[in-house]
């Protein structure tokens, strides 16, 4: 019962500390001016419509995030 306690409250730590390094991108997000503007990101104005699709602040916020949680696992 202990054991699956310390799972847990492992679990809940981690799951907090990346919700706050995501608190804190998306903070930051702001201040960085090519964010959101990347080749690839898709964007479709007409008059009362506007669509955008960030496709690759996607993926390039996808690696990193990859990147971060593949360098916190590693043993």
């Amino acid at each position: 019962m202990g054991d699956a306690i310390q799972h847990i409250g492992r679990f809940l730590i981690i799951t907090g500390i990346i919700i706050v390094a995501v608190g804190g991108l998306l903070l930051l997000s702001g201040r960085v001016p090519w964010l959101g503007r990347l080749p690839g990101d898709i964007m479709i104005q007409r008059k009362s419509f506007t669509f955008y699709f960030p496709l690759a602040t996607s993926i390039l916020l996808s690696l990193v995030i990859t990147f971060i949680l593949w360098l916190l696992g590693r043993k």
